[in-house]
């Protein structure tokens, strides 16, 4: 019984330190990076920022990754949009 309280007290603890490293990551993400990785959210308002909060603190590495190498997130491709660039003039 001791040794799974060990494990379950190494996962938690793992999970704290991804967390608490996910917040150091994503308040400066938010305040810096977020224009960097999508222009659009470039004239985003506090509240927009507020909200993605959470989700830049459960995905900081990628996020991290994205923000250093400079690069926008790749458009997205689906039917509507192949339909709508057909029909541009």
């Amino acid at each position: 019984m001791a040794d799974m309280q060990s494990v379950a007290l190494l996962v938690v603890r793992a999970l704290e330190v991804y967390l608490a490293l996910g917040v150091v990551v994503a308040v400066p993400f938010v305040l810096l990076g977020l224009q960097r990785v999508d222009r659009s959210a470039a004239s985003s308002t506090w509240g927009f920022r507020v909200i993605v909060l959470p989700g830049v603190v459960a995905l900081w590495p990628f996020l991290l990754r994205r923000w250093i190498a400079g690069t926008p997130p790749p458009e997205e491709r689906n039917a509507h949009r192949d339909a709508a660039r057909r029909d541009e003039p």
